[in-house]
């Protein structure tokens, strides 16, 4: 999931096939401190797929990962977009602007979280 996103940030009003991508990633660790990393570093896709109407989030076919999780708790309000769900001992959350593309990303299991700021688009454009 991750490019310098920021630049390729695209309205997503009524869009329900999103490709995301994060720039800026950062890792925390409980007792120490935090961490500017890398999607690769961390073991995360380049891109990912938002399907919002199957409730999905995978990697692309072009990864070769063939990765792919439910998101179990999708919401849209006042121009946001909410999505969460568990997998693997990890919780994960995104906060997307559909105005602008924006996407913030939390994921989080004991004692570690990691933090990515990118970007979302049409994934049918």
């Amino acid at each position: 999931m991750f490019v310098g996103a920021a630049a390729h940030a695209d309205s997503v009003e009524d869009v329900d096939r999103l490709v995301c991508s994060a720039g800026q990633v950062q890792i925390c660790v409980e007792y120490d401190t935090c961490y500017p990393s890398s999607a690769g570093e961390l073991g995360m896709p380049q891109f990912v797929i938002l399907d919002l109407k199957k409730k999905r989030i995978s990697t692309t076919e072009a990864s070769e990962e063939n990765r792919s999780t439910e998101i179990r708790t999708l919401q849209r309000e006042e121009g946001q977009i909410y999505l969460q769900g568990v997998e693997g001992g990890r919780a994960f959350s995104f906060l997307i602007d559909e105005a602008s593309g924006r996407m913030t990303v939390a994921v989080s299991r004991d004692g570690v979280s990691v933090t990515a700021f990118g970007a979302c688009t049409d994934a049918d454009l």
